[in-house]
């Protein structure tokens, strides 16, 4: 198993190229389920989450083509072609490597009529319960049965439109039922929708696709049904938080990176805090520049909330930052009630952490000690590596299969600023 080491003391100066966003992309690509047409999607990161979608659909009967474009491998293209009629079982086998396999559902029910779907794996990052997504499926006429560790759906006469509110904002149940409801009878009306700019990815591609959707980038979707979608072109939006991710390395290093291929208002919740913490954030030509020239950073507190508010999976990062930040803040988690679980290892390096409920009170510690630390989960991993980069002497991370979920080539564009860092392979 790979695992990174990283030498902390390097001040980070260059240029990183930001990737597609891989939350954009997988529910894009489920997407392509909806249509006999051909969906190409370009500017596509080379995660392994996307090649275990590519997986699903294969299985689904979707044929997956997928050219890297450049000798770095970045931006690749996927041409997507749904058959006729798909296979509508999705098992256990192909679903449980990660939770966006579950978005499949939605648009299998629509076409198809029917879908057995297993419940899905990933992160163990708390409970991230299903049944928003079944309860809208229902109210657009699906009947739902739970079997076995599957979600069986039929709508032998097709899904109707229905209205629909989401108790409380769900970035999945979101996407999925706006899949579902572009080919489903009649007007559906989505209010409480979650309004990431990956949904707002979603709707767009549906729209060259052929779907009729108004309200994109607000809370309330109203989507008008058509009998059938078409192929389409569409390209995947910059990972917003890789950008975030690469602007907090920025700030817990000293240095100065600019951050191409991305914009400014993709990371605006981070950017008060990082600007309030002491760093300078400013949009360019090409992207986004963050400095950090010599002074401390000041503690300054931060609690996650749904877009547009400070994303989760930045939570971790900056914590990170926080733990080598001059004063105390208060790191508050709204989002998943088991997200802290990077805490124990962050204790490792020297950070000065302690929980109390959904908070995490952070005291400053000048310099952290690098050692050797555990990856739990994709966004806990990448803080390790950020922790490391600001530490006295050598931090190993191992366990970095959860890294490559969700950061492209992260050691590559990391070393091309200068970070003594490198993958070590058994």
């Amino acid at each position: 198993m790979d695992r990174i080491r990283v030498t902390g003391g390097r001040r980070l100066k260059g240029e990183i190229p930001i990737s597609g966003a891989k939350n954009a992309a997988l529910p894009l690509m489920a997407a392509a389920l909806l249509s006999e047409g051909a969906l190409t999607l370009s500017n596509v990161p080379n995660l392994a989450d996307v090649v275990y979608m590519a997986d699903v659909l294969r299985q689904l009967g979707v044929a997956v083509a997928w050219q890297m474009s450049g000798s770095d491998h970045v931006g690749g293209v996927l041409k997507l072609q749904s058959p006729r009629r798909s296979q509508s079982l999705a098992t256990y086998d192909a679903v449980r490597k990660m939770r966006a396999s579950f978005l499949v559902l939605g648009p299998l029910v629509a076409r198809n009529r029917e879908a057995m779907v297993s419940l899905p794996g990933g992160c163990a990052i708390g409970a991230r319960p299903v049944d928003l997504h079944l309860k809208g499926l229902e109210a657009m006429g699906a009947e739902i049965e739970l079997t076995g560790g599957y979600v069986f759906a039929r709508a032998p006469n097709g899904l109707k439109g229905a209205a629909y509110e989401f108790p409380t904002v769900s970035v999945g149940a979101t996407e999925n039922l706006l899949m579902a409801a572009s080919l489903a009878h009649g007007e559906s009306v989505l209010k409480n929708a979650a309004r990431e700019p990956e949904i707002g990815d979603l709707a767009r591609c549906l729209v060259t696709m052929g779907a009729k959707i108004s309200g994109i980038d607000s809370s309330t979707l109203v989507v008008e049904g058509v009998k059938e979608l078409h192929g389409g072109q569409h390209a995947v939006l910059p990972d917003r938080i890789e950008t975030g991710t690469y602007a907090i390395a920025a700030a817990i290093s000293g240095g100065e990176i600019e951050l191409t291929n991305t914009s400014l208002p993709l990371i605006g919740a981070l950017v008060p805090l990082l600007r309030n913490a002491g760093a300078e954030i400013d949009s360019t030509a090409f992207g986004v520049t963050v400095v950090r020239n010599g002074h401390s950073m000041r503690a300054t507190d931060a609690t996650t909330e749904p877009f547009p508010g400070f994303p989760t999976d930045l939570q971790a990062q900056y914590m990170a930052l926080m733990a080598t930040a001059d004063g105390e803040s208060h790191i508050r988690e709204t989002i998943f009630e088991n997200r802290f679980m990077h805490v124990p290892e962050l204790l490792r390096m020297g950070a000065e952490i302690r929980v109390e409920g959904d908070t995490a009170i952070v005291t400053g510690a000048r310099k952290l000690k690098g050692a050797p630390v555990m990856a739990t989960d994709l966004r806990a991993s990448v803080s390790l590596v950020l922790a490391g980069l600001a530490a006295e002497g050598e931090t190993v991370v191992n366990r970095v299969y959860h890294l490559d979920r969700g950061f492209e080539r992260i050691e590559q564009k990391l070393k091309a600023c200068g970070a003594d860092i490198e993958r070590l392979k058994e």
